[in-house]
């Protein structure tokens, strides 16, 4: 069931939205005040970190929540030692990367993972080696759709129908074009529920796909327009979203349709970079919580980056994400029995075994199960970009779509409905 809607907006940058909060220490595993000082327990992660994008915010969140757990006692006495690899958006690399935490230093679990590149390729060695990936950035369908992969953010298909399902239900949209990258694992994956989503509804969709190597916003938005949509999603990274946006502007487009994006144009520079043009007129999709709602794990996250956090680590979803994945991933092993936290075999049954775990970030409970796909997190808010910054116009909302229903299964089986 939806929540009632709060109507906030958010001004400043994160760290100001909870400032009231800042005499308040993070909360951090154990939190015996100690460092941890045993035999090191070996955790891996894997960002992209190259054009098209920067995905190291999930992996420095969780390294900062580590650094935070590490110093407070740790998991049983135990510090986590993280170690970090960059796939540079590059196969090989990705594979590299894998093999070097999986297979030479004997990791019991990755955590943090986001990338384009490396779920793809290391789906396969992560379910032969039994060892699971928590990712917090996960943008393919390979990560939602393997035995050994689970996310704490949505990736595009969810959030691109959550977009679209309240431009349909609340601004009158009945035919949307969905812009995306011509990754056949990214942007025809998550615009085709979408299209489905609208057809189900007596509408109709379309997809226009960018080469990601050099992408022409113009061309895919007058391709956009001749298909006669009335809705325009942006399925892109922030920055080409923008483009989108500017090369709208420049022909006077925004009042002809309506615009809607996932969460990655949910970024706090957004609003001043498209100025007043576009004020009231964009809605974007939020996979987690907006940062004005202000819960004990969205204060508690502020407080460990600000702790642990370098002041140049972004602040942002992906961060969010990142920081959940390792709290549940310290919550699972604290409830270990001590002798077990080392053996990978024992840390996989444990987060297969994960179920009900909540969180203000999140609409539902987080759980994973022994399943071939992963995909907890399928609901969200719905943001409207307003007066330079975002006003929240839905509370917690399912998205609709056949998609979900095995993972509404095993969330009815695990008895979380």
């Amino acid at each position: 069931m939806r929540r009632k809607v709060i109507p906030m907006v958010i001004l400043g940058a994160a760290s100001m939205m909870f400032a009231s909060h800042a005499f308040a220490g993070p909360n951090c595993g154990a939190n015996t005040g100690t460092a941890a000082t045993g035999e090191p327990i070996i955790v891996g992660g894997i960002h992209g970190n190259a054009p098209p994008g920067d995905f190291s915010a999930s992996t420095d969140a969780a390294k900062a929540y580590f650094d935070c757990v590490n110093a407070n006692g740790g998991i049983h006495g135990r510090p986590i030692d993280y170690r970090i690899e960059n796939d540079q958006w590059n196969p090989e690399m990705a594979a590299q990367a894998a093999a070097k935490l999986v297979k030479d230093a004997r990791a019991v679990a990755l955590v943090g993972n986001g990338s384009f590149i490396e779920m793809a390729v290391n789906a396969g060695t992560y379910k032969e080696e039994n060892i699971m990936a928590m990712a917090s950035a996960c943008a393919i369908s390979e990560c939602f759709e393997s035995s050994n992969i689970v996310s704490t953010n949505q990736g595009p298909l969810p959030s691109n129908l959550g977009a679209a399902q309240y431009a349909q239900e609340e601004l009158g949209s009945t035919n949307v074009a969905c812009i995306g990258f011509n990754i056949p694992n990214n942007g025809p994956w998550s615009c085709q529920v979408v299209i489905d989503l609208m057809k189900a509804r007596g509408g109709d969709g379309s997809m226009q796909l960018l080469n990601p190597g050099a992408p022409d916003v113009n061309s895919a938005l007058l391709e956009a327009i001749s298909t006669g949509a009335d809705t325009i999603l942006m399925n892109l990274p922030a920055g080409l979203a923008i483009a989108v946006l500017k090369a709208a502007e420049e022909q006077d487009l925004r009042d002809s349709y309506v615009w809607i994006a996932p969460t990655p144009l949910y970024d706090l520079s957004v609003p001043a970079a498209l100025g007043e043009y576009w004020n009231g007129k964009v809605y974007v999709n939020a996979e987690l919580a907006p940062f004005q709602m202000g819960g004990p794990d969205a204060v508690n996250w502020i407080a460990v980056m600000d702790a642990y956090a370098s002041p140049d680590d972004p602040r942002d979803t992906f961060a969010q994400s990142g920081y959940l994945s390792a709290t549940y991933f310290v919550k699972t092993l604290l409830a270990m029995d001590p002798a077990d936290v080392g053996d990978r075999a024992k840390v996989t049954e444990a987060i297969k075994g994960i179920s009900g775990y909540t969180s203000d970030l999140m609409c539902g409970p987080y759980y994973v199960g022994d399943t071939d796909f992963h995909m907890p997190n399928h609901a969200g808010f719905m943001l409207q970009i307003l007066d330079g910054g975002f006003k929240i116009v839905r509370d917690c909302y399912e998205f609709d779509s056949a998609y979900f229903k095995p993972h509404i299964a095993v969330e009815t089986s695990l008895g979380l409905r």
